[in-house]
C-alpha cells in the first residue's frame, strides 16, 4: 500500500466492488417514474456525477483486485463494504485480504423483525460492524423517525453497532421528505446511546446537521458521495472548530466517484493539519471499533 499525502492509512466508510449496475439497481428502478432514471442512467443519481467509474469498467476484471489495487494506490488501509450486496465477492475479499475490509449490513425496515434477525445473525456470525439504512431507497419509503426505523435503532443499540443513514435530498429522483435532517433530532433524543452517522451530504439542511451534532454527542457526518471540492463549507468549518471528532471520510468508489478524483481534490479542502488524521482514519476507527483507533 502506498502512502497518501497525509501519511495516514485511511478508513473509507463507503467503498464497494465493480458490478453490473443493471443488477444492483434493478429493484430501485421499479420505483422511478421519469424515463431517464428508468431507461438511461447507469446509476440512479447519474445526472449528478461525471465519469462514473463503474460505468466504464471492464466487468470481466476481478472486482476484488480492482478495488484493492485502488485502495493500495491511495493509501486506504481499510474499506467498509456492504455484506448484503455482492455477497460472494465480499466473502472472497474478506478471505483473500484479511484486515483490509470490514462490513456493514443494509437493512430494509419494511421487513420488520425478520430484518432484525438477519442483522443480528450478520453481527454474531460474520462480525458485521455497522448497519446501514436508506430511507429513500426502500419500498415503501421509511422515514428516519418512523416506527419501523425505531426497531432498527433499538437493535443497533442492543448490538453495540453504529447505523449509517442517508440524510438530505435524495440523489435518485424520488421524494426526499423521509430524509429531512430535522427528523434526526427526535431519534437522538429517544436513543441517546445510538451512534448515528449521516451519509450523503444532508443538503440543503447542512447548517441544521451541524447544529444537531453540537447538540447530540453520538451524531456524526460522513462525506460519502461528495467530491471534496463540494464538501459543504459549514462542515469544513465545523471540523476545524468543535467538530474534529465528528466528521468522517466516506468515498463513493466505484458507484459514482473515482479515488483519483477524491484524493486529487483533497488539496482544495481547508481542513487544519490536525483534522486530517481524525477525518481520514481515527473517527471511523472509533465508530467502527477497529482495534487500532489511533
Amino acid at each position: 500500500m502506498e502512502d497518501n499525502a497525509f501519511g495516514v492509512g485511511a478508513v473509507d466508510t463507503m467503498i464497494g466492488f465493480p458490478s453490473d449496475p443493471d443488477q444492483v439497481y434493478a429493484v430501485m428502478r421499479r420505483t422511478f417514474r421519469d424515463r431517464e432514471s428508468r431507461e438511461e442512467f447507469s446509476m440512479p443519481a447519474a445526472y449528478m456525477f461525471k465519469d462514473i467509474p463503474e460505468a466504464s469498467m471492464d466487468l470481466a476484471m476481478d472486482p476484488v483486485a480492482v478495488t484493492v489495487g485502488e485502495m493500495d494506490r491511495h493509501g486506504i488501509a481499510v474499506g467498509l463494504v456492504s455484506a448484503s450486496i455482492n455477497t460472494d465477492v465480499v466473502a472472497r475479499a474478506l478471505q483473500e485480504h484479511p484486515g483490509r475490509f470490514v462490513t456493514s449490513w443494509t437493512v430494509d425496515p419494511n421487513e420488520g423483525m425478520e430484518a432484525m434477525r438477519k442483522l443480528e445473525r450478520a453481527v454474531e456470525e460474520h462480525g458485521v460492524r455497522a448497519a446501514s439504512f436508506f430511507p429513500h431507497g426502500v419500498t415503501p419509503q421509511v422515514a428516519i423517525d418512523a416506527p419501523l426505523a425505531y426497531v432498527l435503532y433499538a437493535k443497533c443499540v442492543d448490538l453495540g453497532i453504529p447505523v449509517f443513514v442517508t440524510a438530505g435530498v435524495a440523489g435518485p429522483r424520488v421524494p426526499s421528505l423521509s430524509q429531512h435532517v430535522e427528523r434526526i433530532d427526535q431519534v437522538m433524543y429517544d436513543f441517546p446511546d445510538l451512534v448515528f452517522v449521516m451519509r450523503h451530504g444532508a443538503e440543503p439542511w447542512v447548517d441544521l446537521a451541524v447544529k444537531l451534532m453540537i447538540k447530540w454527542p453520538n451524531l456524526h457526518y460522513s462525506t460519502s458521495a461528495f467530491a471534496p471540492r463540494y464538501y459543504p463549507p459549514a462542515i469544513v468549518e465545523y471540523a476545524n472548530t468543535r467538530g474534529a471528532d465528528r466528521v468522517i471520510y466516506g468515498g463513493y468508489f466505484p458507484m459514482g466517484l473515482s479515488l483519483d478524483r477524491i484524493f486529487g481534490e483533497f488539496a482544495q479542502v481547508g481542513f487544519k493539519d490536525d483534522v486530517w488524521p481524525k477525518f481520514l482514519r481515527q473517527n471511523a476507527a472509533r465508530v467502527l471499533k477497529l482495534e487500532d483507533a489511533s
